[in-house]
């Protein structure tokens, strides 16, 4: 994770914030007498989101369970990343 101070980021706020989109990499900003900030893309912070909520929805993480489970076992099928956006 990247770091700054609140005076560096303001001096150099586009290369920062281009930093943060473009290496998808958070970005702590310090600032003295009060608490830090954490920057992150909007894409991070959908993943994010969308994460919560399935991890929200019990019938979803019992499903994960069971295929977690099913590969440990030997099961499931093998597949190319590529296949799945055909």
């Amino acid at each position: 994770m990247k770091t700054t101070n609140y005076t560096e980021l303001r001096n150099n706020m586009k290369s920062y914030l281009d930093s943060v989109v473009n290496d998808n990499e958070p970005l702590l900003i310090y600032r003295s007498n009060n608490k830090s900030v954490v920057v992150i893309s909007l894409e991070e912070y959908n993943a994010i989101k969308e994460t919560e909520y399935i991890m929200k929805s019990p019938k979803m993480m019992e499903l994960l369970r069971e295929g977690d489970v099913e590969v440990e076992q030997g099961g499931g099928t093998s597949i190319e990343i590529d296949d799945l956006w055909k």
